[in-house]
């Protein structure tokens, strides 16, 4: 008789810390804000996330070498649109539909992911200071173990 083997696939790592911003403002402006204000230097990664064949989502990062942290700016709303086919009145009509990082946080246009091994990082200070850029109506901490796909943040 042989053994069973399980393996869990929830392979999601919570050392860090998540930031959910609201904005009107472009992904660049936003970058180019926060390399300002927290004195970073965020640059857009050569290739986007792609979390399947209709979703993909731009995102900036910056690795600090002297804090010894990684960060992370993704838009929540894929930079592809998913044509939907209709079968009511308006079958005419093309709609589209944008596909989300993060769907059940839609209303969040951007999120910032702090990889922070030590774990010295005060985050009130930081949404304090995102709070202060122009354009950013809210700044908040998310609470990663509370989401359901908190495996799409894994890249």
């Amino acid at each position: 008789m042989s053994a069973v083997h399980k393996i869990k696939d929830d392979f999601f790592d919570d050392t860090f810390f998540l930031i959910a911003l609201h904005s009107t403002l472009e992904d660049y402006a936003i970058a180019y804000g926060l390399n300002g204000i927290l004195k970073a230097k965020f640059r857009r990664s050569r290739e986007d996330f792609d979390l399947s064949e209709i979703s993909s989502f731009p995102y900036y990062e910056w690795e600090d070498e002297y804090n010894y942290r990684y960060w992370v700016l993704v838009s929540n709303h894929s930079s592809k649109k998913e044509l939907v086919i209709n079968n009511d009145l308006f079958e005419n009509e093309t709609t589209y539909s944008t596909p989300r990082l993060i769907p059940e946080l839609k209303e969040v246009d951007y999120f910032l992911k702090i990889d922070d091994d030590e774990e010295t990082l005060d985050g009130n200070t930081i949404i304090k200071t995102l709070q202060g850029i122009p354009k950013i109506m809210a700044a908040y901490e998310v609470d990663v173990n509370k989401l359901k796909s908190r495996n799409n943040l894994i890249f």
